[in-house]
């Protein structure tokens, strides 16, 4: 995930970030499951996906961090 990404993630609220963790998940969900039955072409996807699923879980643990400290953020 490039820096501008990640930062454009810092500017969602908890809300919206996971929502967009759902759906990564669904999407990664899809893909194992594409991988198993041997539909999947792109195999680099699933850790892509990974990838982004751990960064939108990390931005989601700062700001509720950041709540716990300083009240609503």
């Amino acid at each position: 995930m490039k820096r501008d990404e990640l930062t454009k993630l810092r500017d969602y609220t908890i809300a919206e970030l996971e929502k967009r963790a759902r759906e990564t998940k669904e999407e990664l969900f899809n893909l194992r499951f594409q991988l198993r039955t041997g539909h999947l072409s792109d195999f680099s996807r699933v850790k892509a996906v990974r990838r982004v699923y751990a960064c939108i879980q990390t931005v989601i643990s700062e700001k509720r961090l950041a709540e716990a400290k300083h009240g609503a953020a």
